[in-house]
């Protein structure tokens, strides 16, 4: 029935006749929402039900202003500011008539209640226009007395013209959405116009599409609902919802949005707003209740049972689990599809409880992998979770993950044992993970820096405080340096002389013999305490002998630093550790040459750092290195108008290479990518150019992720290093290439680099020509000492442009003897004598717990050679943010105060996306934490602003970082804008600005 249409006399005659009738079924209509809600809005029927109630209770004149107010008041009057009779204008000032009106709309505002949540933000304007916004025309809102809110679209000059909204992160692909819209029109219109609902879908590669949702004919001084539905079969890259249609001069009005998702059970879908921790499982029959409904296998058989195993196997919660049996692949296993139940940009948090049976496998891995598929049928493998199952008891595995992009098609499942080995399932759940809270910084009390906390370190009482490891002999001898070894110098300053006694270790037959202390209750947690010691080993070693200080923090090994030793030298040894979690007992000890090898140790040192107490001295460094003075002299205009004029500089650009490791996945997520562009300036490919990345399967290419990713990366003026051409460890190798004879194999090297190499030919500014050449050699041990030379030169060949860099781990930490500058020295001189034109150093820099000396010494040992040095992979690690954006600014103050480096990458930055488990400096969902913010913090301190006047000479003169900069000038005539350039020096840089 439409209101609308009954006069003021048939609207009393139905009073009467139905009012208590009508009032109570409504109520109760209201009250069910149930099957009787498809055929009856309620809402829309309680409204008309109570209007008759008004009027049983007040009097028939009464009413009709009411209904006035309520469904004949023409929008176009209302926002005109037009006014009814004085009679009807007193009415409504009523406090009961605007008791009544508020009431009414809030029983239509919650109308879609039993159809699920709005996703519509500010969806009656009772927030302005706040996530609206006009396409092409102007917009405003108007209150009336009432309390109710409309949009106002006017200045339309196209009947496409409108308001939009958009809802990309509130729609998932395989849902359903319903659309009901409160529209109006005003303005000089003869008879009615079409109100549209449009959806306006954008693509990753640009193309626009558009779906129309439902139409309406509107006439002046009337609200009418345009309504449809809509469903997306794949998710684009933007989703917009927005109202038009009206002829140009034509206001649109709008009261209200609704736009819903009953989800196949009727329960709500709900938008990012609305989720919280604890919200339902997206997994349907997680415990098997309803059998193995909603549950596939993945290459195998599946069987429900609520025991096995004559018994002895149950379920530890509900009455049934699942196996995957008959398997014949380490990926067979049990799967679920749950396409359309997850949101992008959302992080979800995965528990499972499971266990194995048969082929007498007592314990083997077990991994909770998610499928993905996007529309253009790439598809990509998650790993959520990874840990070892039994067949004694049932293990809980957990994980996070994160979709950046919007599948067509997502498939979660249970995979890892070996064939023949049955995967048991008992639960699965999969919510959206609560946010943890975040870390406090970690009080310490009393942290004694440089306090050596060994005791009897210097040996005047004998060995007393130290004990053997095993059956060895320990004895104290003197013959030792008397000087502290220089890491250590470095860190404790001025120091007293070493005593020159040492510990002679003998009788040693196993590697880890050597002498040992518990210094349990001399550690503070989350202190980062500096390792250094002398060590020699005794005649009769065959070759090279590694000698480790140790730690056993409840029976977990901790390397504290390493060092090889291979003549009767004293040697340094140097490293550091933290603990950050209170632990039952410590040992220290050292250890390491092979058995019948006597080892000495003299001076052993650990004391916890002041690292902060550098940092003057880093800032110092930093200036008079990334800095320069610059002198502004102004011309062309009168001294008089110039002297005194202000001068306001500002910092565009740092010309110092601060860049990150990036994914393409990552660039589906717009927060990922604009966090990104805002505060880096080079970028590094994490897999996707890797030989393995680009050739899988012999002769099957992808180089389309690279090329999307190096196309972003163009558009918006970010520079890009290729990593990596090969990698040297045999493990990092993809099976068909380690399949080859040597001559396919030299044929497939060959192959490689004239494919990667051609293809982005003055594109990529640097390479990592063969990764990890001190950890690997599986290209040398094939193809000869001279393959490694000859790749270098090939790659410089093809690609003259192209900087080319060796690149290694814990080179700049001191915890691993392959890898200690002295060894990557070696290498590199090898390959400049072999020809290799060796253009840079790469340092990953995944470190742990830094000493900004350690560091330093391992920069300086490698500047000698004369190569630029780069930080290309640095990523720290510590549960506690705090602590974590103290590792990463000890390393980065290092860095940037190093004269020998010449870039900085990070290893990432967005939690779930990196190597290591907390590192991140954003968590999941795009919020910066304590690590980001002190990387944000170095990058602002690290860029220069100045403002003043220009004096008497004409000049204005700072001291500014490297970059670009512009500069304004106000006189009292004008404002002038220029831009310049502060390009490295030792002398005053003279910028001539003319006005």
């Amino acid at each position: 029935m439409n209101f609308l249409c009954l006069d003021e006399a048939q609207i009393r005659e139905r009073v009467y006749l139905g009012s208590c009738l009508l009032v109570f079924f409504g109520f109760r209509l209201w009250d069910s929402k149930k099957e009787i809600c498809r055929l009856v809005d309620p809402a829309l029927f309680l409204r008309f039900a109570l209007i008759i109630l008004l009027q049983s209770l007040q009097n028939e004149k009464r009413l009709s202003l009411l209904l006035h107010k309520f469904v004949f008041q023409s929008p176009s009057q209302a926002h005109r500011g037009h006014q009814v009779s004085e009679e009807a204008a007193d009415n409504q000032k009523s406090k009961s008539d605007s008791n009544n009106s508020g009431y009414l709309n809030q029983v239509m505002a919650n109308s879609s209640d039993s159809q699920g949540t709005n996703i519509i933000q500010n969806h009656n304007f009772s927030g302005g226009m706040h996530s609206w916004h006009p396409n092409c025309c102007e917009s405003w809102v108007v209150s009336a007395e009432s309390g109710d809110c409309y949009a106002v679209v006017t200045n339309r000059k196209e009947c496409w013209q409108g308001l939009e909204q958009d809802i990309t992160s509130r729609v998932s692909p395989g849902s359903t959405y319903f659309v009901s819209a409160c529209v109006g029109v005003s303005g000089s219109l003869q008879g009615s116009a079409d109100v549209l609902a449009t959806l306006r879908l954008e693509d990753q590669d640009g193309a626009t599409t558009y779906k129309r949702i439902g139409i309406t004919s509107v006439s002046k001084e009337r609200w009418e609902k345009v309504e449809g539905s809509f469903s997306l079969s794949s998710m684009p890259n933007r989703v917009v919802f927005y109202l038009e249609g009206p002829s140009p001069g034509i206001d649109l009005l709008i009261k209200s949005v609704v736009i819903t998702c009953p989800s196949a059970n009727g329960k709500e879908r709900v938008d990012r707003e609305c989720i919280a921790a604890g919200d339902e499982n997206i997994i349907l029959n997680p415990v098997f209740d309803d059998g193995l409904n909603n549950w596939a296998g993945r290459g195998c058989k599946i069987v429900l049972h609520d025991s096995m195993a004559d018994g002895k196997i149950v379920p530890q919660s509900g009455k049934h689990f699942a196996s995957a049996t008959e398997r014949t692949q380490n990926w067979n296993g049990i799967q679920q599809e749950v396409t359309g139940r997850l949101q992008r940009k959302l992080a979800y948090e995965v528990t499972a409880l499971v266990r194995i049976f048969g082929n007498n496998v007592s314990s083997t891995d077990m991994r909770i992998t998610l499928w993905t598929q996007m529309p253009d049928l790439r598809e990509q493998y998650i790993g959520i979770a990874n840990g070892q199952a039994t067949d004694k008891d049932w293990t809980q595995m957990q994980g996070k993950f994160l979709l950046n992009g919007a599948p067509s098609k997502v498939i979660i499942y249970i995979e890892g044992p070996p064939a023949g080995t049955d995967i048991l399932v008992n639960s699965l759940t999969v919510k959206h993970a609560a946010k943890a809270a975040p870390s406090p910084p970690p009080i310490i009390e009393n942290p004694a820096f440089g306090v050596n906390i060994i005791e009897n370190s210097d040996l005047n009482n004998g060995t007393n405080g130290w004990f053997p490891l095993g059956n060895c002999i320990l004895s104290a001898q003197t013959g030792s340096p008397h000087i502290l070894p220089p890491s250590a110098r470095d860190s404790l300053g001025p120091h007293e002389p070493l005593s020159g006694r040492y510990i002679l270790v003998t009788n040693r037959t196993q590697t880890w013999m050597g002498p040992a202390q518990i210094i349990t209750d001399k550690l503070k947690l989350f202190l980062t305490y500096q390792v250094s010691a002398w060590v020699r080993i005794g005649s009769g070693a065959s070759g090279p002998q590694n000698i480790n200080i140790a730690l056993g923090v409840d029976n977990q090994w901790v390397n504290g630093g390493q060092v090889e030793a291979n003549d009767d030298r004293w040697h340094e040894l140097s490293g550091s550790f933290r603990i950050e979690k209170q632990p039952s007992k410590v040992m220290v000890y050292i250890q390491g040459p092979a058995s019948g090898v006597d080892l000495m140790v003299a001076g052993v040192q650990i004391f916890p750092v002041d690292r902060r107490a550098r940092f003057k001295h880093l800032k110092h460094l930093t200036d008079k290195l990334r800095k320069r003075d610059v002198v502004l002299k102004f011309s062309g205009a009168d001294s008089s108008s110039l002297l005194g004029a202000t001068v306001i500089v500002r910092q565009t650009q740092n010309s110092f290479p601060f860049g990150s490791c990036i994914s393409r996945t990552n660039i589906d997520n717009e927060d990922f990518v604009d966090f990104f562009v805002k505060n880096f300036n080079w970028a590094v490919f994490g897999n996707e150019l890797k030989w393995y990345w680009t050739e899988p399967q012999r002769g099957n290419f992808n180089y389309r992720d690279a090329d999307e990713m190096l196309d972003l990366c163009m558009s918006h003026g970010i520079e890009t290093r290729g990593h990596c051409i090969f990698w040297e460890v045999e493990s990092m190798v993809q099976s068909w290439v380690r399949s080859l004879n040597n001559n396919d194999l030299m044929s497939a090297v060959q192959n490689r680099l004239n494919g990667l190499l051609s293809r982005y030919k003055g594109k990529f500014n640097h390479y990592d020509v063969n990764n990890e050449m001190l950890h690997g050699s599986f290209f040398q041990g094939r193809l000869g000492k001279d393959i490694r030379a000859n790749m270098f030169k090939t790659a410089h060949q093809l690609d003259p442009s192209a900087t080319l860099f060796v690149n290694d781990y814990h080179v700049e930490d001191g915890c691993d003897p392959k890898s200690c500058p002295e060894s990557y020295i070696e290498q590199i001189l090898d390959l400049q004598e072999q020809g290799a034109p060796v253009g840079g150093i790469g340092i990953q820099g995944h470190i742990d717990s830094p000493i900004g000396p350690i560091v330093s010494s391992a920069l300086d040992k490698l500047g000698i050679l004369g190569f630029p040095i780069w930080f290309t992979e640095l990523d720290v690690s510590s549960v506690n943010e705090y602590v974590r954006a103290d590792d990463l600014e000890v390393t980065l103050r290092e860095a940037f105060a190093h004269a020998a480096v010449d870039g900085i990458m990070l290893w990432g930055f967005w939690e779930l996306f990196m190597s290591r488990a907390n590192s991140h400096l954003v968590n999941a969902e795009g919020d910066v934490n304590e690590a980001g913010k002190r990387y944000l913090a170095l990058r602002k301190e690290w860029s220069s602003h100045a403002h003043g006047h220009v004096d008497e000479q004409g000049e204005f003169t700072f001291s500014g970082f490297h970059g670009t900069y512009d500069v304004v000038i106000v006189t009292t005539s004008k404002r002038t804008t220029k831009s310049f350039v502060i390009d490295k020096g030792d002398s005053p840089l003279v910028v001539s600005i003319s006005l």
